[in-house]
Parts: structure tokens; sequence; C-alpha cells
């Protein structure tokens, strides 16, 4: 039985980075069959200007001066390593605001690179502390994952799908999300957090076999 999962995730949220690594362990094994995946959006930071900020500024201003803009926070650098990740935040000088990436992103699923493209944002932001806010280089990772680099630049210097994004966010509350990674399995049944791969495995059978039965 197919059916689609939704993704409600922000490009500079960990934890939907160490997900979508434990749910591609997923989707490799019999269980992904059938399987399709779609990215939606939602924002950490939604008031965070265009231009971005400075991330050490940004910090010290929210947590004070012992603030450390190069400390991963324990707990998150071990979730990360053991799916393969080396974050590193001491590279990442800008806290961008993601609303372009965003429409970027929901662009890039009519090419069916969408999953692709993903892993390249977290990959930019994250592991080479990459501005994921600027045009040229959300650009530049469009092009590096197949996806055309012409427009891609046109539809990031427009305002193009702005209006399909800001209906997504809004969506994405009114089926439940309050908090990213959120999975929404089959329109219907919500998954939230970066469960192990035993749970989301265990949740995605479950759901296969609601979705068969037509519950």
């Amino acid at each position: 039985m197919a059916f689609e999962i939704e993704i409600f995730s922000d490009v500079i949220c960990p934890w939907c980075f160490i997900g979508k690594r434990r749910l591609d362990q997923i989707l490799a094994s019999d269980l992904g069959t059938g399987v399709t995946v779609r990215w939606r959006p939602h924002q950490l930071y939604p008031n965070i200007p265009v231009a971005g900020y400075d991330r050490e500024e940004y910090l010290q201003r929210r947590y004070g001066d012992s603030a450390d803009s190069a400390r991963v926070p324990e707990r998150i650098a071990q979730e990360a390593s053991g799916e393969g990740i080396e974050l590193r935040y001491d590279l990442i000088k800008r806290m961008p605001n993601t609303l372009t990436a965003h429409r970027l992103l929901d662009w890039s699923f009519q090419f069916e690179l969408q999953h692709e493209l993903a892993e390249a944002l977290f990959v930019a932001y994250f592991c080479d502390g990459l501005d994921v806010g600027q045009t040229d280089v959300l650009a530049r990772i469009a092009q590096d994952v197949g996806l055309e680099r012409t427009g891609a630049e046109r539809l990031l210097t427009s305002n193009s799908g702005a209006q399909e994004v800001s209906a997504q966010l809004d969506r994405g509350f009114d089926v439940g999300i309050t908090g990213v990674p959120g999975y929404l399995f089959a329109g219907g049944f919500l998954m939230a957090g970066a469960q192990s791969v035993e749970t989301m495995g265990q949740i995605l059978e479950r759901v296969k076999h609601k979705v068969a039965e037509g519950g």
C-alpha cells in the first residue's frame, strides 16, 4: 500500500538532520517499499530578518556573554555522531532566515530531487557552515544536487512560491505540528521528534497496516 510521509522540518534544526538520516535507513529497508516523502516547511525563528543575524551576537543576546557559539550540546553531538554527522557549529557564522530555503525545497519537489536537496541543505549549514539564507549559496547547492541553476536563481530572486510556503506553514499548526521534526504519515498519523530507527520502523509498520485495512 503506497502512501506519503510529510516531514515538517527546518533546515537549521539539528534534530531534523538526525531524523532524516534515521528515516533514510527505514526507506532503504523493505518497510520503505511504496513510501514517498514530501518535505514541508517550519521556521524555528520566523522573525529573523531576511539578511539574517551574526550567530555569535545572536546567541550572546539570547543567552548572555557566556554563550559559546562553537559548542555543540553533548546529547545532540552524540546522537548526530551515531548517524555519521559531524556538527561543526564552530564554522556557522550566520543565523539565516530560512523562508527562501523553504521556497527552494518546495520548488524542487516537482523535479523529484527534494529529498536530496534537504540532505544537501543540512550538510551545507551544519557541516560546512554555509549561510543557507543567501541566494548564491542556495543556487549553488541546488545545482550540486542536479537542479537547473538558472531556474533556481529565477525562483530565489523573486517571491515565487512564497504564498504556497506560507500556506504550508499555517497547515503545519493545523495538523498539530508544535515542534520539529514532525512526521505526518498518510495524511493522518503524526509522529513527533527524531525517534530511534527502531521506533520509526515500528510506527511505519503500524501505519502501513492501518492504511491497508482502510483505517
